[in-house]
C-alpha cells in the first residue's frame, strides 16, 4: 500500500463497515486492472542491497525517479518513502527497500504492458547513474536477513516488532520477498463471492506457475517458491485460504466478521502511528482501546485495518490477488492477463468455479501446502496442479477472447498468456529452469542471478 489512507469520518455501527466493502462494486463497463509488483534492489559491482540513506540509497533512487516522473513525493517523518501520480499509480518501498510499482487502474492488459514499460525506463533512468539493478526473482537469492537494510517507514516498524510474535518467518517475508498481485473489480457481493471463491481455489496454481524462488542464502532453499512457503509461517490470524468463503452465506458480513477478530497492528492520527499491535478493532469502536483510550474509529482506521490482512486473495474494495512470486515483464503481464481471462468473463468464470467445485477444503488447504514446494507436480484432490493449469489457462484464453481488447496491432489480451503455456506444455516451472543452471552452467553458484535474473 503506497499511502495509508487519511479519512478521519467515523465510523459507529457494524453496518458501516460493511458498507465500506459494498461501496467498491461497480457496473461491468467500468472493470479495471490494477497490477502491483515488487522487485528487489541491488548494487550491480558488489552484488550487495541497497541501503535507504546515502548518495546511491533508495532516498536518492526516489528522488531521481521524482525528477524523472513528476511524481509528488510521500514523506513519513520527513523521509521519502514513494511517489504519487496525480492520474493514478504509486511507487513505495516495501520494508527491505523492495520498489513497488501500484499501478493505475487500467481498462485491460495492454495497458498494464505499456504502464510497466514507462515505470521500467524511468526506473532505469534514475537507477543507471547509481548503480543500482533490480531482480526478476521472488525472493533474495544471496543475503541473510541479518544484511538486509530496513526502510524508515513507521508501520514497518511496529509490524517487524509483532511478526516474531506470530509466527517464525515474518521478517523473511517483510525484508526478503517479492510478489505481483493483480487487482480486479467486482458488481455486486455475489459477484464478488464467486470471484473470491473460482480465485482462492485457484491461487496455488498461480503460486506453481508463477514460482520462482528457488534461492536463499546463497543456495538452493528446497522450494520452487520459498516466498509462499514463507507466507505459510507468518501469522495464521492474517493468512491463508480463508476456508470460511467457501461457507453457505459467505459476504461481506463475514468477512467484516474475520477482520474484526484479527488483531491490529497500528492507529493512525495525524502523522503518528500508534503500535497497538495485537488489540481489537471492536475495542477501537467502543472506544476502549487500551493503548488509546477515548479514540473512536475511523474510515482510515478501517481501510488501513483491512490493508493489513494478508490471505492469498484479499477482500477491499477491490479483490487482490496475491499468491505468486514476481517475475520479468513477461510474467508480470501474464500474471494480469491469467486472472482477467478467468474472472473477467461470466462463461469464463462459470467454467473457473466448476474445475473447481468438487475440491473440499481439505484439497485447497493441502494444495496450498505442497505448491511451493512442488510446483505443477502437487496433488490437488485426484489429479495435479499441471493437470489444473493446463484447464485453466484454456478458460482464461477462452474469456480473453470473449473480452476482445485489441491492441494496436489487433491482437487480444490473449497472447500474455504465452509464457504461462510454455510452462505448462513444458512441465517446467521458472523455478525448475533456474535451479538447472544452478547445477549446471552457474557451477553451483548464484552470482549469475545477478546478471540474468534481472528487469
Amino acid at each position: 500500500m503506497a499511502r495509508d489512507s487519511n479519512d478521519t469520518t467515523p465510523l459507529t455501527t457494524r453496518a458501516e463497515l460493511i458498507e465500506w466493502f459494498a461501496a467498491g462494486e461497480k457496473p461491468r463497463e467500468r472493470f479495471a486492472i490494477g497490477t502491483e509488483h515488487e522487485k528487489i534492489p541491488f548494487y550491480r559491482e558488489s552484488r550487495t542491497p541497497v541501503p535507504y540513506e546515502g548518495d546511491r540509497g533508495i532516498r536518492a533512487l526516489l528522488e531521481g525517479l521524482a525528477r524523472e516522473t513528476g511524481w509528488e513525493p510521500i514523506l513519513d517523518l520527513g523521509n521519502i518513502i514513494g511517489l504519487s501520480a496525480a492520474e493514478g499509480g504509486a511507487i513505495s518501498i516495501e520494508p527491505g527497500g523492495q520498489f513497488e510499482l501500484s499501478g493505475a487502474a487500467l481498462p485491460d492488459v495492454h495497458g498494464t504492458v505499456a504502464e510497466l514499460a514507462t515505470h521500467l525506463a524511468a526506473t532505469k533512468r534514475a537507477a543507471d547513474p547509481l548503480d543500482i539493478g533490480f531482480l526478476t526473482l521472488g525472493m533474495s537469492p544471496k543475503w541473510r536477513r541479518d544484511e538486509t537494510p530496513i526502510m524508515p517507514k513507521s508501520r514497518y516498524r511496529i509490524m517487524a516488532a509483532y511478526m516474531p510474535k506470530v509466527g517464525s518467518l515474518g521478517l523473511d517475508m517483510m525484508l526478503r520477498t517479492a510478489t505481483v498481485q493483480v487487482n480486479l473489480d467486482f458488481a455486486s457481493e455475489t459477484d464478488m463471492v464467486r470471484k473470491m471463491r473460482a480465485s482462492l481455489a485457484l491461487q496455488p496454481v498461480a503460486t506453481a506457475l508463477f514460482a520462482n524462488s528457488p534461492f536463499t542464502d546463497g543456495r538452493p532453499n528446497g522450494f520452487l517458491s520459498r516466498r509462499s512457503e514463507i507466507w505459510r509461517d507468518t501469522d495464521a490470524d492474517r493468512t491463508g485460504m480463508l476456508p470460511f468463503a467457501f461457507e453457505a452465506g459467505f459476504g461481506y458480513e463475514a468477512y467484516v466478521d474475520w477482520l474484526l477478530d484479527m488483531p491490529m497492528y497500528f492507529v493512525k492520527r495525524g502523522d503518528t502511528y500508534h503500535d497497538v499491535s495485537g488489540a481489537s478493532f471492536r475495542d477501537l469502536m467502543a472506544g476502549k482501546l487500551p493503548q488509546l483510550p477515548g479514540e473512536y474509529a475511523t474510515v482510515s482506521d478501517w481501510a488501513n485495518h483491512a490493508s493489513t490482512a494478508f490471505p492469498e486473495v484479499r477482500l477491499k474494495r477491490f479483490l487482490e490477488m496475491r499468491g505468486s512470486d514476481v517475475g520479468g515483464p513477461d510474467m508480470i503481464a501474464a500474471q494480469a492477463a491469467f486472472w482477467a481471462g478467468l474472472l473477467y468473463d461470466e462463461s469464463a468464470l462459470d467454467a473457473a468455479l466448476d474445475l473447481v467445485k468438487g475440491w473440499s477444503s481439505a484439497n485447497r488447504e493441502a494444495a496450498r501446502a505442497t505448491a511451493p514446494r512442488l510446483g505443477l507436480a502437487a496433488p490437488v484432490a485426484n489429479t495435479t496442479l499441471g493437470a489444473v493449469a493446463a484447464e485453466a489457462l484454456a478458460i482464461a484464453r477462452s474469456g480473453l477472447r470473449a473480452r476482445a481488447r485489441r491492441d494496436a496491432e489487433g491482437r487480444d489480451e490473449s497472447i500474455y498468456l504465452q509464457p504461462l503455456e510454455a510452462i505448462v506444455a513444458a512441465g517446467r516451472t521458472r523455478a525448475d529452469d533456474l535451479l538447472a543452471d544452478y547445477e549446471g552452467r552457474w557451477g553451483a553458484c548464484v552470482r549469475r542471478t545477478f546478471s540474468e535474473c534481472v528487469f
